[in-house]
């Protein structure tokens, strides 16, 4: 049985996924809400959702997928059809949208805590509401390896509704700001002295410019990465596509930089282009090797510099531990960041025993899953900070 507050909560959450700014007084007001709206009417959990959860207009669009995910359905084109047509299009719940399917949930009426009981009934309260429940939210979860692959090729479309953002750095060049305490900005503050009478009322300063932090990533292509290498290989297209300063490479017994085959719109083909560019695929794997050719070619002196440098390995190698750390750690000395992504991490009982896993781990900030939909949306967040 999950509660009105479960439902807020698990709302909120899947907001928060998307990059939306979501605290925890507005899901308590989305809750306090459902506790006095129709919850079996999608149109108004859709609008108290926006009203109590949506502070910028930037994010609409992000609640409206939210909600279409999270809820399966999509109250407001219905309102628009109905209004075109004249007529309400009926909402009932043999017509849901998205593949969504319905399941009797049972939710407490008063997870407030306020007694709603009537007197001369001797049960507690306890409405049954049929709510439209989204197969996405279980497919988010799914293990990439056990997926079909219609299951697979859905996840790829959500892959491409990611919120993709950049941490970012401050550079040398100087915009005004009016926030700032830095240099001050003297031909604003006389030009603005004029207004009073030549009295510099308020003084006008300099701040520094941000920027986005560039963001490499290195995929295993290898053998024992096979069942996440191609679902992988299109989160990096998303990224590829979605951002600018990105690059892609493939590890496998080399390295094969794969940034222009990934440029492409279209995800199916950008991921057969730069898998027709590997000839190591579904190989070995000689992470230490691939890590210096990159180190001595592109990552000391250039792309790694200051960048997020994200690596997706399940870490087995057949190559010497002792040039993964070596490389490891001259990576980590030029990189802001370094993020290693283990699709089998989330494994019951899982220990970072391989000899190339166990050799770089020192050498890195973050050891995150990557196994499903989900994982790569807390790899996206990581990556942002």
């Amino acid at each position: 049985m999950r509660t009105l507050a479960e439902v807020a909560a698990g709302f909120g959450q899947a907001l928060r996924s998307r990059g939306v700014e979501v605290p925890l007084s507005a899901i308590s007001c989305f809750a306090e809400a459902l506790c006095v709206i129709d919850v079996a009417d999608p149109g108004a959990v859709f609008w108290a959702g926006r009203a109590c959860l949506v502070n910028r207009p930037e994010d609409l669009s992000a609640y409206s997928e939210s909600f279409a995910q999270f809820f399966g359905a999509r109250p407001w084109e219905r309102n628009e059809a109905a209004s075109s047509q004249g007529q309400a299009e009926s909402e009932a719940p043999e017509s849901a949208p998205d593949g969504a399917t319905v399941r009797e949930l049972l939710i407490d009426v008063d997870a407030g805590g306020e007694a709603a009981d009537d007197p001369g009934d001797p049960e507690p309260s306890t409405v049954a509401q049929a709510l439209l429940y989204s197969p996405v939210e279980v497919l988010r979860r799914k293990d990439f390896a056990t997926c079909s692959a219609e299951e697979l090729a859905e996840l790829y479309r959500l892959m491409g509704l990611m919120r993709r953002r950049a941490a970012r750095r401050r550079t040398r060049r100087r915009v005004p700001d009016a926030r700032s305490r830095g240099a001050l900005d003297l031909r604003r503050t006389v030009r603005s002295s004029l207004r009073t009478a030549g009295e510099p009322a308020r003084l006008r300063r300099f701040g520094r410019a941000e920027r986005d932090r560039a963001l490499v990533l290195l995929v295993d292509v290898s053998g024992s990465m096979e069942p996440y290498a191609r679902a992988l290989l299109h989160f990096v297209h998303a990224a590829v596509v979605g951002r600018q300063r990105v690059e892609a490479f493939a590890l496998g017994t080399q390295l094969t930089r794969i940034t222009r085959q990934l440029s492409w719109r279209d995800p199916d083909t950008a991921v057969a282009r730069a898998i027709a560019m590997v000839p190591d695929l579904a190989g070995g794997t000689r992470l230490g090797d691939g890590l210096r050719t990159f180190n001595d070619r592109f990552g000391v002196a250039g792309f790694a510099r200051g960048a997020v440098v994200v690596i997706l390995s399940d870490g087995w190698d057949r190559g010497d531990p002792e040039k993964v750390d070596q490389e490891m750690a001259r990576l980590r000395r030029v990189a802001y960041r370094v993020i290693w992504v283990n699709p089998i991490k989330a494994t019951p009982g899982y220990a970072p025993l391989a000899r190339g896993m166990a050799a770089a781990l020192p050498h890195v900030d973050e050891f995150l899953d990557g196994h499903s939909l989900e994982a790569l949306d807390t790899l996206v967040e990581v990556m942002a900070k």
